[in-house]
Parts: C-alpha cells; structure tokens; sequence
C-alpha cells in the first residue's frame, strides 16, 4: 500500500495533517490480550485498553485528512474502529511521520508512541527481523501512475528508455527502491509523502512514479480525468500492520480481521475505499 519500507498507497494535496482520536470509551476493566469472552462473541477481549495505531495521515485512502470536513479517515480509520468493537479496545490516532515509522520499525528508535504502525506497509522478510507482522490484509501490485493525456510511453519499460523522463517517490518505500531499479537513482525525484509527487504528477513535475495499485486507484478517483495508471503490473505483495517484537497485539488484531475477512466486512471497506467509477 503505499507499500512502504519499514520499519516499504482520495487525495489531499498540500493540506496540513492533523492527528485523530476517534471517539471510543473503555467497556471493561483491562484485562490480558488474547482472553475470549461472551461479550466479543469469542474473539479476545482487550478489556477497553486502548490502543495507539501510528498513522501518516498523507496516505489516500489508508489515512488523510478530508478536504470537506478537515477530519481524519480513510481505510486504516475504519478497519481498526471496526476491530476495536468486536475486540472491545479503544483506537487512538497518533499523526507520525513516514521517517519515525521507518525508523522505530527498522529498530533504530524505540516506539514509545504508538503499538501500531498503519500505513500501507508491505510483509518482508528483512523488515520482519525487526517488526511482528499482522496476517496479511490487502494484496497490491506496484503499478505506473501518470497524467491521463499521456502519450510518450505505455509501460516502465518504454519509460525507462527514455532518460529525460523522472518518477517520483518516497524514500522509505519499495516503491522507491523498485523506481532505482527500474530507472537509476539520478532519474528518481524524493517527495516527502505520496501526496506531493502525485501533485508533481499532474502539474507535469513530473512524468510519473510507481505506485501500489489500490492507493493508485485511489487517487485516480480523488482527481477525475486527471490521472491514469499504463502498463502491467510490476510486483505482487502482501499488506500487513507492523508491531514491536513481542507485541501481545498480534493475536488479537489477527482474530479480528479473520472475522472481518469471514463476515464481509474487509470486502466493504474495500470497495468503499478503493473502488472507482
């Protein structure tokens, strides 16, 4: 998703961020993660501990701020609202930037913060030496977004030929790192979050970057008209939220989305989320 590096996907360009707390009050008094009882229907039972899910809130349609409204929403908003009711727990937002994620998941600072990072990140096996993974929740493909009236080429491979040409990314994400691959670092221009190489995109910046396909689609149907995505799909990869080594979330959160998966909630927040006309 983004598929982001850590520790690797409508639009609100140039906005300021604002952290969201949404609103959830503890039912219970805690009790030990993992203990199921008759009030979750047989999930664990978290008792009304509140959980600190670390979100960018620069990534449409995982988490931004809406341009009407000046809320926090999106994806990661609604999914862990959802999980949090069936698993009796209380989100809390916390507004992070992609470089803090990168570093408390890559182990390089401690995430005294947040006990959850959300952000379109991508399951690896190097970023697992160092993070515990949920089970995975979206399959993506690292896609070629460009503007829609674009005509000087139909893939990376007719882009890479030519050099005067640049993709936009993330540094952080395998996003970036496939952009070196593909077209040399010289021709790779840095953004600070997705939001602004998508803008470079469309004011012709640039000519293009490699984006998961979900948070693709979604920006797409943020700008009507303005935006497109060519060629074949580059990568297939797994989303899954990070926690610290350890973290007695795991399970919890993994029994929470295998309901959600089994019920067909993951399927409408999908569609809400990431479907276009």
């Amino acid at each position: 998703m983004k598929t982001r590096f850590l520790f690797g996907a409508l639009l609100v360009l140039s906005l300021a961020l604002a952290a969201c707390t949404p609103a959830a009050t503890p039912t219970a008094a805690p009790t030990s993660a993992g203990q199921p009882t008759a009030a979750t229907g047989g999930l664990p039972d978290l008792g009304g501990r509140e959980i600190r899910i670390a979100v960018e809130n620069a990534y449409n349609p995982f988490n931004f701020i809406d341009a009407t409204t000046g809320e926090a929403v999106g994806y990661d908003y609604d999914l862990f609202n959802a999980a949090c009711e069936r698993l009796n727990c209380a989100p809390t937002f916390v507004e992070t930037s992609w470089d803090t994620i990168v570093a408390v998941m890559g182990g390089e600072a401690e995430a005294d913060t947040f006990d959850v990072a959300a952000d379109g990140i991508t399951i690896t096996p190097e970023r697992a030496q160092h993070v515990d993974f949920s089970q995975p929740y979206i399959k993506l493909r690292q896609v070629l977004l460009v503007r829609s009236d674009e005509t000087r080429f139909n893939n990376i491979e007719e882009f890479a030929g030519d050099p005067t040409l640049l993709l936009g990314a993330q540094p952080g994400t395998t996003n970036y790192d496939l952009s070196v691959e593909k077209v040399g670092e010289e021709r790779v221009v840095a953004f600070d979050s997705y939001g602004l190489f998508v803008q470079a995109i469309i004011q012709g910046d640039i000519d293009g970057a490699l984006i998961d396909d979900v948070a693709g689609l979604g920006y797409i149907g943020a700008n009507p008209g303005a935006l497109k995505i060519v060629g074949d799909p580059l990568t297939s990869e797994d989303l899954g939220f990070a926690f610290p080594k350890g973290s007695d979330l795991v399970a919890p959160i993994n029994a929470a989305l295998s309901d959600m998966e089994a019920d067909g909630t993951l399927a409408t927040l999908y569609d809400k989320w990431f479907s276009t006309e």
